[in-house]
């Protein structure tokens, strides 16, 4: 029974790194972002369902991918090499769109029995890091 659930992890892993790999492929860095964004989401909608559904295995790997997800998106945005105080645009929807991430973390959080908080935690700290990097970056001086 334990190798059949491993196997299922490993197929949903796979799976799930299909969409991050296609999101990876897009060549504008500043739609890459915006593309990892929303995977993150439905990644983070995904979460949630598979929580509800009793399967703890998919759920941490999916938030898993919600955390690489947001990496990427700040990662791109990085590549540009463009400042974010005189370009704005991209930056700010990714500080709103983290934000709002955040938001619906800690309301799952709130769904989730104590035992299973950890992975949640760990992802929610990590996207909250890339909030204030690009809330800081926003509001930093101009160079």
């Amino acid at each position: 029974m334990k190798l059949g659930a491993f196997l299922l992890l490993v197929a949903l892993s796979g799976a799930l790194h299909a969409d991050l790999a296609q999101v990876k492929s897009e060549l504008n860095l500043e739609k890459r972002s915006r593309a990892a964004l929303d995977n993150a989401d439905d990644a983070l909608r995904q979460a949630r369902e598979a929580y509800s559904a009793g399967n703890i295995d998919k759920t941490m790997a999916l938030l898993s991918e919600v955390q690489q997800s947001v990496e990427l998106a700040a990662n791109s945005l990085k590549e540009t090499g463009k400042n974010p105080v005189k370009h704005p645009k991209h930056f700010k929807v990714a500080e709103q769109r983290t934000r709002e991430l955040l938001r619906k973390l800690e309301n799952f959080d709130k769904e989730m029995n104590v035992g299973d908080r950890a992975t949640l935690e760990t992802v929610r700290a990590k996207i909250q890091q890339v909030h204030d990097d690009l809330l800081e970056g926003i509001m930093g001086k101009k160079r």
